[in-house]
């Protein structure tokens, strides 16, 4: 169906030309699920927008040829790229907030697509639309269709984008990174929906994604991307249990899986032994009998209910469960961003709830309790360099100037491990490794007792992932702190965490040991998180490896019989 030769992309910058994807060459059959895997600024994604003919500014397909189903891609013109986009060859886009227009309703977005190729007219493109958006499972499809993205939860938007993608039929389908920011079984949920979709209408598809555990579980085959280069492909199984190039057997090591520790995902040459965390029994935060109600359409929400749990000094507790279960409203009470209803929150034995957030944001105990937030680009100031970034606490809250603000902000960068010519650019100029080691160093500037990680290291590569990870624990065991690490990444969790707690509908369903919990679940929900997670099929038990082998050869006979 797609078959790409020799093709090179280049992009001119002020600092002259980068070679962004550099001679590869790959083909995709009917019927098969390519999955296409790497890290940022391997060339995945400028890969899918070449194919496509979207390539931002200065970008250019300098060599190779691209042709689909007997059509050169690279030479159409442009008015058969707008007809052949969205009806032959279509796409889901990594951020689905952005890729929905925010002041357009979304039904009547679906119905742009369908009238642009003629596949609907004035007259039943409403009825076509809201067929379009059951097609992907959305309840209520007729009520959905007049919302707008902001009153739409993450894995709804995520499914919105899915129904334009497959409004017209294509047979082509390139999912760029579909998943990331979903919680676990919305993740299961929309994959589940892609791959089922691809099967009965006979599509092909392009999965691009860094997770190579959901990978491994949805595609037929791998091809392994690194600057530029096509560096290994090949059946999952086989690059999962075998990796033949020393940077997919790097990628494999940095997956989070069971039995491993947080060092097993460093490269063997930079492990260090494990520092000692010492876990006391004295309680540091008590959340006794929370409450957070919001005033809806229809009436009261509450979005958290009564919960009460303790984080004692040293310890790190997992906080997880799926989008809308209360984890980051819990969060937000607990920094004294948001007040709550209801209920205590005891920090050191003061009931630190009962102070209004406007007032804590002076309150001397405010740099004790500090916050990681989920996406590091969104939370540092675009207009701020590292340095100033980082300072802005010191400067706040400790009143610190001249040279004694220099000196500690190059003891913080030396602390998460950043260079000190990185201080001096600002958000767009760092990877996203270097802007979430800023925003790790902006939190412990204050030597907090208390850290609320909200998602850390959700949208990172798996190797930069695993450097902060080790450097969190490393942090942890040097400053004495303790930990709330909110995440719907239940591998993650079980690496870093003491103890868990398990949320749904605002109410804790279970807690417990790490180990226990994600061992030997007792809730029915909980059982349904951990099954939602990848397995990376190397690191899956032989029942799972056969399973998934017998799953691929049922898929490949449907193909032939095809």
């Amino acid at each position: 169906m797609l078959s790409v030769r020799d093709l090179s992309v280049i992009f001119q910058t002020r600092r002259g030309v980068v070679d962004a994807v550099r001679g590869i060459s790959f083909d995709v059959a009917k019927g098969e699920i390519l999955g296409i895997v790497g890290e940022s600024g391997s060339g995945k994604s400028v890969t899918s927008y070449a194919l496509m003919r979207i390539l931002d500014a200065g970008g250019t397909i300098k060599a190779g040829e691209a042709t689909y189903s007997g059509i050169d891609l690279r030479r159409a013109a442009e008015r058969d790229m707008r007809d052949i986009r969205g009806r032959e060859i279509s796409m889901i886009f990594q951020n689905p907030r952005a890729a929905l227009n925010p002041i357009r309703k979304v039904g009547h977005q679906i119905e742009d697509v369908l009238r642009q190729h003629a596949r609907a007219t004035r007259q039943d493109a409403r009825a076509k639309a809201i067929a379009a958006m059951e097609a992907v499972k959305i309840k209520d499809a007729a009520a959905r269709y007049d919302a707008y993205p902001f009153e739409l939860s993450g894995g709804m938007c995520q499914r919105i984008v899915c129904a334009i993608a497959l409004a017209c039929d294509p047979r082509l389908l390139i999912a760029d990174e579909p998943t990331t920011g979903l919680d676990i079984t919305t993740q299961k949920a929309v994959m589940d929906l892609v791959r089922d979709l691809i099967r009965e209408r006979e599509m092909s598809s392009i999965l691009i994604t860094h997770d190579l555990g959901l990978a491994a579980q949805y595609c037929d085959r791998l091809i392994v991307m690194k600057d530029g280069l096509i560096v290994e492909q090949g059946d999952p199984l086989q690059i999962f249990s075998q990796p033949r190039h020393p940077y997919s057997r790097k990628l494999v090591d940095a997956t989070p899986r069971a039995g491993a520790s947080v060092r097993d995902l460093l490269p063997v040459e930079i492990r260090a032994p494990e520092p000692k965390i010492v876990e006391t029994d004295k309680p540091l935060v008590e959340v006794r009998d929370l409450v957070k109600t919001y005033a809806g359409k229809s009436g009261p929400v509450q979005a958290v209910k009564a919960i009460s749990f303790t984080v004692h000094r040293g310890q790190c507790v997992g906080l997880v469960g799926e989008s809308g279960c209360g984890k980051s409203t819990t969060s937000e009470m607990l920094v004294r961003l948001m007040d709550a209803t209801a209920g205590e929150i005891l920090f050191d034995g003061d009931d630190i709830a009962a102070i209004p957030a406007r007032r804590f944001a002076r309150d001397p105990r405010r740099a004790d309790i500090q916050m990681v937030f989920q996406d590091a680009t969104d939370s540092l100031n675009p207009r701020h360099t590292a340095r100033q970034a980082i300072a802005e606490p010191l400067r706040r809250l400790r009143r610190m100037r001249g040279a004694a603000l220099g000196i500690r902000i190059e003891e913080l960068a030396g602390l998460v491990g950043l260079p000190l010519p990185l201080l001096d650019r600002f958000p767009h100029q760092l990877s996203g490794g270097q802007k979430a080691r800023v925003g790790i160093a902006r939190a412990v500037a204050l030597d907090p007792k208390f850290l609320i990680l909200d998602e850390p290291t959700a949208a990172l590569d798996v190797s930069i992932q695993a450097v902060v990870l080790n450097l969190l624990v490393d942090l942890r065991a040097k400053l004495g702190l303790s930990y709330l690490f909110v995440s719907h990444d239940l591998h993650v969790v079980r690496l870093l965490c003491d103890y868990v707690i398990v949320m749904k509908d605002g109410l804790i369903v279970e807690e417990g040991r790490a180990h226990q919990v994600m061992s030997h679940p007792q809730e029915p929900y909980t059982k349904s998180l951990l099954a939602a997670a990848p397995k990376p099929p190397e690191r899956a038990t032989p029942a799972d490896q056969l399973e998934i082998k017998n799953a691929q050869y049922t898929a490949l006979h449907d193909k032939r019989a095809s």
